[in-house]
Parts: structure tokens; sequence; C-alpha cells
């Protein structure tokens, strides 16, 4: 499967999943659609399609984003310096769609690594287990878990 940012992709986002993914936009805290979401699955880059996240990996962090303890493929996923907003914090874009993700912080669960993968819903859609194999992401079922 090929992952690309393309122009018929930008133009099927939503004004707010373009403010996120383009303009390096943050969501509400609380708002977004994947926050609390408990399907079996995998997270994938809104714009390009690259596998990002397994719901194994989801846990709750009480943020008010969802957050994920490692990305699927850690190649998908780059990590930038962000030093907005008077802070120093590590943003997270995806590789090929190159769309703002969020940020990642050393506060997660250390047992699991001690990452927080931190992901506004806007930059992700959901593709359920057992349409992984359909859509092109069979190769990622042994990722994905009951929770």
């Amino acid at each position: 499967m090929t992952y690309a940012k393309t122009k018929e992709a930008l133009q099927r986002l939503t004004p707010e999943q373009y403010r996120v993914t383009q303009q390096s936009g943050t969501e509400r805290p609380g708002t977004g659609e994947y926050n609390h979401h408990k399907e079996v699955g995998i997270y994938v880059d809104i714009v390009s399609g690259e596998p990002l996240f397994a719901s194994s990996d989801k846990f709750e962090s009480g943020c008010g984003w969802p957050s994920f303890t490692k990305p699927i493929v850690s190649a998908n996923v780059n990590e930038l310096r962000d030093t907005e907003h008077g802070m120093i914090r590590t943003e997270v874009r995806s590789t090929f769609g190159d769309s703002h993700l969020g940020h990642v912080f050393t506060d997660g669960p250390s047992d699991r690594g001690g990452l927080r993968y931190c992901i506004n819903s806007a930059s992700l859609r959901f593709v359920k287990r057992e349409d992984m194999e359909a859509e092109g992401y069979g190769a990622y079922l042994n990722q994905v878990e009951d929770i």
C-alpha cells in the first residue's frame, strides 16, 4: 500500500481536520471523537492512510486527548522539537502525510515504555479489526488485541 498526501485527500477533510493536520492546530480537550473510543482496531492518518497507532496501545491518561504508548510503525511517526507557546515539547507528525498529530511526553505508563503519545482525534481515522484485511491493513492484525 502507498501512503501519500494528495490534493483529493486534503479536499475531503473537514475544516477542523484541516486546521489540526495542516495548520498544526489542537482540538479542545475532551472534544475529540476518539478520546474515549474503545473499539478494537488501528488508527491511521486521516490524510495519507498510513498506520499510526493500535487500540491495544491506547490508554486512558486523563489528558483530554487519545493517548497511546507507542506507534504501530515508528518510521511512520516523526518527532520534532516544538518551542511554540513558550514550552519545549516534542511534536509528532505522520511521515508520509506530514500531518500534525499531537505531541509525545515522557509521563506515560512506566511498565509500557514511559511514553504518552497525546494525539488529536481530528488527525485520525479508525479502522475496525474486522475491516483491516479488506482495507489493506492485514499485516497489522498481530498488533491488535482485545481490550
